[in-house]
């Protein structure tokens, strides 16, 4: 499929992620996580972004995203993500040997209707979906950790969601997803499309040039 151009207009909820070269370990330690950490709280200091939900694994990490302003996912995104690769092969001794992420990070809109509520729940349940906790509060690496446990300056980092978090969430968080949840949300993001009710992902792929992430994969079929 055709590389597509990165349109990330300010106002819009994004389901962002990347992963490591290769499918290299990231992470590798308590250390490292809090490196990462340490990093996403400078970069917020230096390029203000709503992060709703977060969720770091050994070897991919995802976010939930929402700009105010145009350009200001891909500054944000460039700002965490050159700074993490550049301490990590210098703390790694791992200076020309290579790259860290497997290439640009990946954004995909989000409906803000109970389909933001999907994704949130699809991120922070990563940890759970893995069988690394036997709960999906007790991942340390993430934004429901954060939420539950953290400092009163730990949560500031997180903003306020575009909808309310439902009150049982914690109870919906550890719900598994149904394969046909999970199938529309990996499809989105194997695919880089919106994620949201079918009409509002026709307009959304309209107004954003979209349209190659919704056609058949394979080559296109001989005309007759």
């Amino acid at each position: 499929m055709p590389r597509t151009a990165r349109v990330t207009p300010g106002g819009m909820v994004f389901h962002v992620l990347n992963r490591g070269v290769g499918r290299m370990k990231l992470f590798r330690s308590d250390a490292d996580y809090q490196a990462f950490e340490g990093i996403l709280e400078e970069t917020l200091a230096l390029v203000p972004m709503r992060v709703c939900s977060y969720c770091l694994m050994p070897n991919h990490w995802h976010f939930v995203l929402w700009p105010k302003a145009d350009g200001d996912l891909a500054a944000f995104m460039q700002r965490l993500t050159i700074t993490h690769a550049t301490r990590w092969q210098r703390h790694k001794q791992q200076v020309g040997y290579g790259h860290v992420y497997q290439g640009r990070f990946k954004s995909f809109p989000i409906a803000t209707d109970e389909s933001f509520h999907q994704v949130a729940r699809y991120v922070e349940r990563n940890a759970l979906r893995a069988h690394l906790v036997e709960r999906a509060e007790q991942w340390r690496w993430s934004s429901l950790w954060r939420r539950e446990y953290g400092t009163p300056e730990q949560q500031g980092y997180l903003a306020a969601w575009p909808l309310a978090i439902p009150s049982q969430w914690l109870k919906i968080v550890n719900r598994p997803e149904t394969e046909a949840e999970l199938k529309a949300l990996r499809n989105s993001v194997n695919r880089g499309q919106p994620y949201g009710p079918e009409s509002w992902r026709e307009r959304c792929v309209a107004k954003l040039g979209l349209e190659s992430t919704m056609r058949p994969r394979g080559r296109p079929r001989k005309a007759d």
